[in-house]
């Protein structure tokens, strides 16, 4: 399963563990609680999925277990060690073959934060 966060697409594969067990494994954190923690996990870094792709990673399965529609997450810190109030989050629901071609893009190494918000998150738009 892909998962977009930010400018990096990411595997969610979870071998033996099925989707399923990973909602029920989650089901008492909050969708609220899990924002924080990606809140602050970008205030302290960022660059979080470039940094430390690991944390990311589960970040990103946190955000699919509470969200199971999600496939794409944006965090927007002004700068590092900002408050965790100031990053700004967005959440996204992209096409199989949007996503599928931002890994083709990011596997050839063509993939960036400025393709991915142009593509996606469309911040940058005139």
């Amino acid at each position: 399963m892909l998962f977009l966060l930010n400018d990096v697409v990411l595997n969610l594969d979870t071998g033996v563990i099925s989707p399923t067990l990973e909602v029920r494994r989650f089901s008492a954190v909050s969708r609220k609680y899990v924002i924080r923690l990606g809140r602050e996990a970008y205030a302290a870094a960022p660059r979080l999925q470039h940094t430390d792709p690991e944390k990311a990673r589960r970040l990103a399965l946190l955000i699919k277990a509470k969200e199971p529609e999600v496939n794409a997450a944006l965090f927007v810190a002004p700068g590092d060690f900002c408050k965790p109030d100031d990053v700004l989050y967005r959440f996204a629901s992209l096409g199989i073959e949007v996503i599928a071609k931002l890994q083709v893009r990011q596997d050839a190494g063509a993939l960036d934060a400025v393709s991915a918000d142009r593509e996606v998150w469309k911040r940058l738009a005139a």
